[in-house]
């Protein structure tokens, strides 16, 4: 692999004992991938403060120094972790105090995420504590490399953005972290950046639900295809839609990449987003796909009896909080059944100044933050149905926790949370 100067004083400890280590780690992977060079990222989101069995154990062995240590730059040294190099945000990682009381979580993993937020704060790291970091301030601009985590999020930053990113590990963007530098593949290449499948969309695709369903069946058509999608069926979609889309797309397939000529950065016409090269046949979309999708995400629920009802994954936007408060508005949750509903830290500061959170707390439900249930692997306890607005959810979950899961829109998951019966169906 070429090194620049610069990189070689890092590699050999001009930048002290854990830059070395982050830069021996991205030699290796880098060689492993066959990177001729490394690309300079100056945006990291990555995992650091979720709590874990192996966390518990480092940090009180050494702290949460030689936590990140051993997971995210992978030596078994002591080193001292200096301010991190570049801008770099924390996703989401467990539930936080805000959970206490509610959520069947350890007081241990609240206390130890806290501990950790202390840390790498003081180590510059911002605590944005979301799957859905481009809500609240980290935006990186089109073209822009990046060293991003969590699945939702990259397909977003290289599809909607245009940033750069492949799917990271905690240990590449520990190491990005500290030295501003990743290895050059894969979507940080322009050739690897046009779409290989295109799909032609006939069904109207117009609301929250239409999307979900659409990237389900794109994702699973695809796997880690990058799709091109046009057709007189698509609407002109919301950054919730968006986030819900390619989420979907991500979780019944592997993609990080997705065009939509005429509306994301990189595809001005289908020709562009094809890179000049031969458009290959279309896959329809229309009403049996549809039905096929919603039909595979319900595939999982047997029972008419719903105790749980999640919403917010991705992480829902301040506009989605105002419409779940607008929807419980007056209402009251079913004695037997809870409501959850995620969302950045910073989105739920603004939801309590709105209103949004008083409506929402009122009918019953809970606004929690940094976490989701897939993420930390709790749900109320007693749960044996949840329903969901998200397909990434519906489809995750019921292998997670053993329960079952039911797909439908806000309003078949908020009469579900009211009634305790699952109603929903595809209209």
């Amino acid at each position: 692999m070429r090194l620049t100067d610069e990189e070689k004083v890092m590699r050999d400890g001009g930048e002290g004992e854990a830059t070395a280590a982050a830069m021996d780690l991205l030699i290796r992977y880098g060689d492993a991938l066959g990177a001729e060079h490394l690309c300079r990222v100056r945006n990291v989101a990555g995992t650091m403060t979720q709590p874990s069995p192996v966390k518990h154990k480092l940090v009180k062995e050494g702290g949460w120094a030689k936590s990140f240590a051993v997971i995210n730059l992978d030596t078994d040294e002591d080193v001292d972790i200096p301010r991190m190099k570049v801008p770099t945000c924390q996703l989401q990682s467990g539930f936080g105090p805000d959970s206490v009381g509610i959520a069947p979580y350890p007081s241990e993993n609240v206390e130890l995420q806290t501990t950790g937020e202390s840390f790498f704060g003081a180590h510059g790291v911002n605590i944005l504590s979301t799957c859905t970091p481009y809500q609240v301030g980290n935006l990186p601009v089109r073209g822009e490399h990046v060293a991003w985590m969590e699945s939702s999020a990259v397909v977003y930053a290289n599809s909607v953005l245009g940033a750069r990113t492949n799917c990271e590990g905690t240990a590449s963007t520990g190491s990005a972290s500290l030295t501003g530098r990743l290895p050059c593949w894969g979507n940080h290449k322009d050739e690897n950046r046009y779409g290989d499948a295109l799909f032609q969309v006939d069904a109207p695709v117009e609301s929250f639900q239409d999307w979900g369903l659409l990237g389900y069946y794109v994702g699973d058509v695809v796997q880690e295809g990058r799709p091109v999608l046009t057709g007189d069926g698509i609407g002109l979609p919301e950054l919730a839609d968006l986030k819900h889309f390619g989420a979907a797309t991500a979780t019944a397939g592997g993609v990080e990449l997705f065009h939509i000529p005429g509306l994301t950065p990189e595809a001005p016409t289908v020709e562009a987003a094809f890179g000049g090269k031969a458009v290959p046949e279309a896959v329809h979309f229309g009403e049996r796909e549809r039905r096929w999708a919603y039909e595979t995400l319900n595939s999982q629920g047997e029972s008419g009896e719903v105790d749980f009802i999640l919403l917010g994954c991705p992480h829902a936007s301040l506009d989605q909080l105002q419409r779940i408060a607008a929807a419980l508005d007056g209402k009251r949750l079913h004695s037997d059944t809870e409501m959850w509903i995620m969302t950045p830290r910073a989105l739920r500061t603004i939801a309590d100044a709105s209103g949004y959170t008083e409506v929402i707390e009122r009918a019953g439900a809970h606004i929690l933050t940094d976490s989701c249930p897939a993420m930390s692997k709790a749900a109320p306890d007693g749960t044996r149905v949840f329903a969901s607005d998200s397909a990434k959810q519906v489809h995750y979950l019921p292998a997670i926790l053993g329960i079952e899961g039911w797909f439908g829109t806000l309003e078949d998951c908020v009469d579900a949370a009211v009634t305790g019966r699952w109603r929903g169906e595809l209209r």
